[in-house]
């Protein structure tokens, strides 16, 4: 007598989760949630998002209360005399303190080789420049990427080419180069401001702005061009709504999910970048910044690593954080990743 063979169903062929029955307490829970609330909650159980999010608020604090964590710490970035702190018979080396001794509470990081000043006062305010620049230049950024995708994908015809050609005008020019010649012209010419220092944070981001508003201007090009054809664009128009207004009240809303996702992304480069271009010599040469230190650091790594792994841990630190916390946000808000 055969066995009976059980009927498989389509049910156990296919893994896609089936949705819940129709008035449900599940199904009224999904259905009264918007698309960035699901996310939300989606991003509050990553546990490896939750973790990145508390290192970028906790440098955020860092480089907000910077000035007042000096104080806390005894700290401070004034320039001190060297004599009696360094070894001029050992590489100027601290006689307190790391590399050779242990710990020194008036000084939790040391003292820098050569100069004689705090390691930990350096490294606070470097991380005050490094964000104060990173966030500047990718809020710039946003706003010319932004107004110009949504401009050029609306509108169409003549402005769209224009800004097209811009755009891909500047994606042509490599970045480094026009760091390179772009820098020095300006530090030349304001070197004897007396706000020098001020113009070349400016300066330093208008570069990074100006080389970084073009991937997420052919973003949001692309998703207007999709949404203007929209039913709701239609009757928008219909109804003689203001272009301003179908721009801002209409297809933006609609683009934030994108938009955060590319500015997520983009923090974390200018971080990067603005460290490289300090230690290039060609960022920040008057004030205090990470790539900075590291370049000093970098002639006394073999005597002294622990100068040169204080900045660079924190730059690889916040960095890693911030993608991380990108990738995790673009999958947070895409409809079709299940987690």
């Amino acid at each position: 007598m055969s066995t009976p063979v059980e009927s498989e169903t389509l049910g156990h062929l296919s893994d896609e989760p089936v949705a819940p029955p129709a008035g449900t307490d599940q199904a009224r829970a999904v259905t009264g949630k918007s698309p960035l609330r699901i996310a939300f909650e989606r991003l509050r159980k990553d546990k490896i998002a939750v973790a990145c999010f508390v290192v970028v608020v906790l440098f955020a604090l860092i480089a907000i209360f910077a000035d007042l964590l000096m104080k806390v710490f005894g700290v401070s970035t004034d320039t001190v005399r060297p004599v009696g702190l360094l070894d001029p018979l050992n590489n100027n080396l601290p006689l307190k303190g790391p590399p050779d001794n242990g710990f020194d509470p008036e000084h939790p990081f040391g003292i820098a080789p050569g100069t004689a000043a705090d390691n930990l006062a350096y490294w606070l305010k470097g991380a005050q420049t490094s964000m104060l620049i990173a966030a500047s230049a990718t809020v710039v950024a946003s706003f010319v990427g932004v107004t110009l995708g949504l401009v050029a994908g609306y509108l169409g015809g003549a402005v769209d080419k224009a800004v097209s050609f811009v755009t891909d005008f500047f994606l042509t020019v490599p970045f480094l180069l026009a760091a390179l010649t772009v820098a020095p012209i300006i530090n030349e010419r304001f070197a004897a401001s007396p706000n020098y220092a001020r113009i070349q944070l400016i300066a330093l981001v208008v570069i990074l702005a100006g080389f970084g508003w073009m991937p997420l201007a052919r973003l949001v090009r692309g998703e207007v061009l999709s949404l203007r054809e929209r039913e709701f664009v239609q009757a928008a128009r219909v109804l003689g709504m203001p272009t301003r207004r179908i721009l801002l009240r209409e297809l933006l809303p609609n683009l934030v999910a994108p938009i955060v996702v590319a500015v997520s992304l983009m923090l974390p480069a200018f971080v990067a970048l603005e460290a490289g271009l300090a230690y290039l010599g060609i960022g920040v040469t008057s004030g205090i910044s990470w790539g900075q230190t590291i370049l000093k650091a970098s002639d006394y790594f073999s005597v002294y690593p622990l100068y040169l792994y204080q900045p660079l841990l924190g730059i690889v630190v916040l960095v890693i954080a911030l993608n991380l916390l990108g990738d995790a946000v673009r999958d947070a808000l895409d409809p079709k990743t299940r987690r």
